[in-house]
């Protein structure tokens, strides 16, 4: 994995509201705008290939700030293949949280910020534990939330995923508002992040119930 020392001190910036990356995860995207598709041609021109995914911050916005939340995640370009058209579906593969610390002015089409590594060394770790994972009960109380939300699941699959990319896939991929992805990524570790979920998935359960409540 990348150190601090190698993490660039500025990065491409894609703003996309409800994208969630978190660290050692992967994001699939679908480029086709033309600042997005220069963003990617200069991103696989640098050593790092990194794209730093922020959500836009209203509240910031309408404070007369730049839009955006100050907490992202930077993602590797690790996969990507172009389509007839022009288009690119790639895929970033988490590397670290950043804070922005300022937008830099600058020719290029799309956004790019000055951020800082400082504060989430556990990102760059090979992998994270849970050791007050409640794993029967948690799955007892996500399979109550794919049945109220009439959705399917390959169970096989989340059996057998360790705790970080089940706790992880499901913070990306469940339908949650932006503020609330945003307190995802911000949880800091991985025990904070699933009890963050499952505040997140008892209150679209009107406060889960009784036995399946995990702590």
């Amino acid at each position: 994995m990348a150190k601090h020392i190698d993490l660039p001190g500025t990065i491409p910036i894609f703003p996309l509201p409800g994208a969630l990356l978190l660290p050692r995860a992967r994001l699939p995207l679908h480029i086709f705008e033309p600042r997005y598709l220069a963003m990617f041609d200069d991103a696989l021109k640098t050593e790092s290939r990194l794209i730093g995914m922020v959500q836009p911050d209203p509240l910031s916005k309408r404070e007369g700030g730049d839009g955006l939340y100050r907490i992202g995640c930077a993602g590797r370009v690790t996969q990507f293949s172009e389509t007839e058209d022009g288009r690119y579906m790639i895929t970033l593969t988490g590397m670290s949280r950043f804070r922005i610390r300022q937008e830099i002015e600058s020719f290029t089409p799309y956004r790019r910020c000055e951020v800082s590594w400082e504060g989430f060394d556990r990102d760059l770790e090979t992998d994270e534990s849970d050791p007050e994972f409640q794993r029967d009960a948690f799955m007892r109380l996500l399979d109550r939330y794919f049945e109220a939300k009439g959705l399917s699941a390959d169970w096989g699959t989340l059996k057998e995923a360790d705790d970080e990319l089940l706790v992880n896939s499901l913070s990306m991929l469940l339908e949650f508002d932006p503020e609330e992805k945003q307190a995802l990524l911000e949880a800091p570790s991985l025990q904070t992040r699933r009890e963050t979920l499952v505040t997140l998935i008892e209150y679209a359960l009107r406060g889960g119930g009784g036995e399946d409540r995990v702590q």
